[in-house]
């Protein structure tokens, strides 16, 4: 393989043929490889699986974490503990490439590693490291820790994906037609391609931006004092930096100078897009933002027995499928919380990123109506958690525990720890329902509930995010219909949510589920369905070419 003179390894479509190079703070490609989070990961994960599908000519920059984001483990009372453990991987190519970038007015040693496509399957992946014994202790932690929580190296972890990623991309001779940023975290690389090419117009005609926040105060904001002290604007001057981004306080918004850099931009939902526009419409030089809904790579994750039953009307076969998923999954379940669940009981679960907007334990907060829907004889559950919190978010943390400890009274509730890619897929796969809570309109996609729909398990989910787009209450799915959230203060959302939640859980879902299995088999299919063509990121790797790269 020549590094320096660098061309995606596989015959490219025509159709795909400019060369894009998408940068991203996490990926999760595969279960080995721990460099990703959450839902931003598992994004950026399916979109180079996909574009490896479609022999798109793109390429992925990342960071290669030496302690991933961290190992979810248990403390002696089943709480949730913290560990950091190195990776290795010998799957990983030495390119050969070493080049230095200043931080903190210090030249720091970068190393590229190359994921090749038939490893996982994905397009080619680049990751950088500065974990070097050429490098200080310091510089050589900037790569340790995903989203590490010190405010100074997390902005150096911004200069290592944007100006590093560049530059790398300079050392291979790639020459992109586009710059992708997949959220705002690698901006900095707007810099480095404004010294390149002389002037703004010629970075905004290459950068294009994927925002994945729908409310300012959760876009990244540091002291703009902080990010010139240490590089981040590779040498141009303040005064040159606040009229190139037309931000003039001393709060550096990284999602609005992208805004402002690229010359198209997209949310990734409909609603989203809309959220967006709005969000950003007070501020002047925004390029056009577009939707494109998130999806997630249906070869990776969809269990293609259950659609050959489908296809094949085999309804025998299909439901033996589903109950075998449930049983093998129920093992990883018995193994780690000591309760071994029944297949032939619905099964709900709960699994995504920990945060408080998501609302974890917004079923547990009617005492009474929990209580009788954990002893309920003639309709029985079993409910399932799992997530990461951010191993510094102690509320959410706080309320990962709270969940341990109520687990502890029911023989039919569980908790999981070490949600990635594997028990992710395998929680799909157990779960009849799965339930999904955002408070409205935090949630700009989301995409467990695609995932999980793949492996026949049917969404019942507040209406944000995708499944605006996806569910037909009843149909394919079930949803909370939508009030004048607008009007209602959080705890009156979080109350209204809560008892439609119950109704339909109470009234609709376990009846139907028990009571007539062939209508409940129906719209288990009718998701797999739906879900299988228009939430296939080949789709929306397709819908990037043709909306944000032409």
């Amino acid at each position: 393989m020549n590094f320096n003179q660098f061309s995606v390894p596989y015959h490219i479509d025509p159709l795909y043929s400019r060369r894009v190079a998408y940068f991203s703070m996490e990926y999760a490609v595969h279960q080995p490889l721990k460099i990703y989070s959450g839902g931003l990961g598992f994004l950026s994960g399916s979109h180079l699986r996909s574009s490896y599908e479609l022999r798109q000519n793109l390429i992925g920059i990342g960071i290669l974490w030496k302690y991933g984001y961290y190992d979810q483990a248990r403390n002696p009372n089943q709480s949730l503990q913290v560990q950091w453990n190195e990776k290795l991987y010998n799957f990983l190519e030495d390119t050969g490439i070493k080049f230095q970038i200043d931080i903190h007015g210090n030249p720091v040693w970068v190393k590229a590693w190359y994921l090749p496509p038939e490893t996982f399957k994905t397009a080619p992946l680049f990751l950088l490291s500065t974990d070097l014994p050429e490098n200080d202790y310091v510089s050589q932690t900037i790569c340790h820790h995903l989203y590490d929580s010190n405010v100074a190296t997390k902005v150096a972890q911004f200069i290592l994906l944007g100006i590093g990623g560049a530059k790398l991309v300079d050392e291979l001779n790639y020459n992109p037609d586009i710059y992708h940023l997949n959220e705002a975290h690698g901006v900095s690389s707007v810099f480095y391609l404004y010294k390149k090419f002389g002037n703004k117009d010629e970075v905004k005609r290459r950068l294009v931006f994927t925002t994945h926040t729908p409310e300012e105060a959760g876009n990244e904001k540091h002291d703009i004092n902080l990010c010139n002290s240490m590089g981040y604007f590779c040498g141009i001057p303040l005064d040159e930096v606040r009229k190139l981004t037309g931000i003039t306080d001393d709060q550096f918004n990284h999602s609005l100078a992208a805004l402002r850099f690229a010359h198209i931009a997209n949310g990734v939902s409909q609603l989203h897009g809309e959220v967006s526009r709005k969000m950003w419409e007070k501020y002047d030089g925004i390029c056009e933002i577009k939707s494109i809904t998130n999806a997630q790579n249906w070869h990776y994750w969809a269990d293609k027995q259950l659609y050959h039953f489908i296809d094949d009307h085999n309804i025998d076969a299909f439901v033996d499928r589903k109950r075998w998923l449930k049983k093998r999954a129920m093992e990883i379940v018995a193994d780690q919380s000591g309760k071994l669940m029944n297949p032939d009981v619905l099964t709900m679960v709960w699994a995504r990123r920990f945060a408080g907007y998501k609302r974890a334990n917004l079923i547990t907060r009617n005492h009474d109506r929990f209580e009788a829907l954990l002893k309920n004889v003639k309709y029985p559950i079993q409910i399932i958690w799992a997530g990461k919190p951010y191993p510094v978010d102690y509320p959410a943390i706080d309320e990962f525990n709270s969940l341990i400890n109520l687990s502890k009274n029911y023989p039919n509730v569980a908790v999981c720890t070490g949600y990635e890619l594997t028990l992710s897929k395998r929680l799909k796969q157990v779960s009849d329902v799965w339930l999904n809570n955002p408070r409205v309109p935090r949630e700009a996609s989301g995409t467990s509930g695609m995932t999980a729909a793949m492996n026949g398990s049917v969404n019942f989910s507040t209406n944000d995010g995708w499944i605006r787009e996806f569910i037909n209450h009843g149909n394919n799915g079930f949803v909370v219909p939508i009030p004048d959230y607008d009007h209602m203060s959080v705890e009156e959302q979080d109350q209204y949510d809560l008892d439609k939640l119950y109704d339909i859980l109470e009234n609709q879902i376990l009846p139907m589920y028990y009571d007539n299995p062939h209508v409940w088999r129906q719209i288990v299919k009718n998701g797999m369905r739906d879900v299988r063509w228009q939430y296939d990121a080949n789709r929306m790797v397709k819908e990037y070419y043709e909306i944000m790269y032409k």
